[in-house]
């Protein structure tokens, strides 16, 4: 991926970032001492450690990038879903309730979220909830995650 208007964060933004995404996430994939650049992509503004896309922004809103949930063991904001919905999430599909075993409590509509397989709690997608957590898990039909960024879309990384 080829990146553009790339530059080193002043140390204030970095910590405005990092304590964004701990406060949603629980954790994150970023250390206070980290030398993190921002830079455009085609599919927006990232956060890099190195050459790695940890975080991105949607809609202006930050959060992470499937490779920034690999290195963190986030703690908030998920969805979890069966193994019958992998392929179509993988696929770029948005959440369907019938997939979804588990979400987390404090998920609230309009939030982003990211969405992990039951098996082995690997990340899937991240995207928008249409309904809050307990709906989520209680819903037998309709969607309720909007898929914005999945593994393979090639958006971040």
């Amino acid at each position: 991926m080829r990146y553009r208007n790339r530059y080193r964060l002043k140390k204030k933004e970095f910590r405005e970032y990092y304590s964004d995404i701990t406060l949603k996430l629980g954790n994150s994939p970023f250390k206070e001492d980290d030398a993190i650049d921002i830079a455009d992509t085609p599919s927006g503004k990232v956060l890099l450690r190195g050459d790695t896309p940890l975080a991105c922004f949607f809609d202006g809103e930050i959060f992470l990038t499937i490779d920034g949930l690999l290195n963190t063991g986030a703690e908030k904001a998920y969805v979890v879903v069966d193994m019958g919905a992998v392929r179509f999430i993988y696929n770029g599909a948005d959440v369907m309730a019938p997939g979804v075993v588990d979400a987390h409590e404090d998920i609230v509509e309009g939030q982003l979220v990211w969405v992990r397989d039951q098996e082995h709690g690997k990340p899937l997608a991240v995207g928008r909830a249409l309904t809050d957590g307990k709906t989520m898990v209680d819903s037998d039909e309709g969607k309720v995650v909007k898929n914005l960024h999945h593994i393979g879309d090639g958006k971040y990384s």
